[in-house]
């Protein structure tokens, strides 16, 4: 419809070897796709996000996703904002020259949820890590023209917005439905990442308490200027639990205990006693433990994420006997994700000032090492692909 093959300066991922144990890397190349079909449009990425599941791709972890989607290389980058160029005739709602945000989206399921996210597990998608691409129609959403949402903010809506806005209806909605009468104290506390921190202001904009663990003093004060109270993780540095060296290691099972007491101990001074009424935890495994130990009577423990390992053990009669409610979701449904955007343009956004770093195409690769290597300091690691 719009042209023959199309080829495109991109940063990609190649297939690794079977059962590969090693992180793979970015490699820049000419990219090629077919050309646009009458469903589809043609745009220039200018911002995007880095996100989670780009690191779990380059990590080859839990799958290498070049193998699930049986290709031999993928671009990745499913965050982010963009200019449209071209448009299929079957499209509706956008124009040549619209500046939109992505629905990252490759395929819903009948409930209309995001069964499969674009630019990650969705076979033949693109990601936005590339000068061109080429989408579904229903992804690009045109950026409303009355907000006053910078670009770069809206680089960060796609993934982390969307997931938190479901996230957060969720797992509130199961603390309202279990709280007890009377109940003036909303304590939600989050293990640090930009998802949670988008949780978090949601959660302060509705009257809740909102504490985050943080690992550095620039994280702290980032988020004591928001309102958001900060835990020091740096005091609990042995709170990474291992099933394996709890059996074997002494020293470790010891030094295991004790953070966990220190930490459960701060839990409870912060929230006069009650423990938390939500927990955001997207680390999963070395922590999840803690974290279950860290709930309040009735508790809700909330997760859209597992960046720390997918496995988790617990009591099931402790669960039950704590009222827990544990809340698991992935990406969003398509009616919320239209909700977020509205909310995000009405402020619900990445508290920028407009100095924030941006990660230059060419430099690609520093971003996506200091991903891997848990080094990136912002919650919205931005960076840029074409010229605004």
């Amino acid at each position: 419809m719009i042209g023959k093959m199309i080829e495109t300066d991109a940063w990609v991922l190649e297939a690794g070897p079977v059962k590969a144990s090693t992180p793979g890397e970015l490699v820049r190349r000419t990219f090629r796709f077919d050309a646009p079909t009458e469903d589809e449009v043609l745009a220039e990425p200018l911002y995007g996000c880095w996100e989670g599941n780009m690191t779990h791709a380059l990590e080859r972890q839990p799958v290498d996703i070049c193998r699930m989607r049986r290709e031999d290389a993928i671009v990745l980058g499913n965050s982010g904002v963009l200019r449209v160029t071209k448009v299929g005739s079957r499209v509706k709602g956008v124009v040549a020259g619209d500046l939109c945000g992505l629905m990252p989206a490759g395929k819903f399921d009948a409930y209309g949820y995001f069964d499969k996210i674009l630019g990650y597990d969705a076979p033949g998608t693109i990601g936005l890590l590339a000068k061109q691409v080429k989408l579904p129609g229903i992804s690009v959403v045109p950026l409303p023209k009355n907000s006053n949402v910078s670009l770069k903010q809206w680089a960060c809506a796609s993934i982390r917005y969307g997931t938190a806005w479901s996230n957060w209806k969720a797992a509130f909605g199961c603390w309202k439905v279990m709280a007890p009468p009377g109940t003036d104290k909303v304590y939600v506390l989050a293990w640090g990442g930009g998802t949670a921190f988008a949780e978090l202001m949601l959660a302060k904009s509705q009257g809740c308490w909102a504490g985050m663990v943080c690992s550095s003093d620039a994280r702290a004060a980032y988020l004591r200027t928001h309102g958001i109270h900060p835990i020091d993780r740096r005091e609990f540095a042995a709170l990474s639990w291992n099933a394996e060296k709890i059996e074997s290691d002494s020293a470790y099972r010891l030094a295991y205990r004790k953070a966990e007491v220190a930490f459960i101990r701060r839990v409870r001074e912060l929230t006069n006693g009650a423990g938390a009424s939500i927990f955001i935890d997207n680390i999963g495994e070395p922590v999840s433990r803690a974290t279950m130990l860290a709930l309040g009577r009735p508790g809700v423990l909330t997760t859209v994420g597992w960046i720390g390992g997918t496995n988790v053990e617990y009591s099931r009669p402790a669960e039950c006997f704590g009222r827990h409610v544990h809340v698991h979701t992935h990406a969003t449904r398509m009616d919320e994700a239209l909700e977020s955007i509205e909310a995000f343009a009405a402020g619900w956004a990445p508290p920028f000032t407009g100095d924030e770093p941006v990660c230059a195409f060419d430099d690609i690769p520093d971003l996506a090492k200091a991903a891997l290597d848990g080094t990136e300091s912002s919650y919205f690691p931005l960076y840029q692909v074409n010229a605004v």
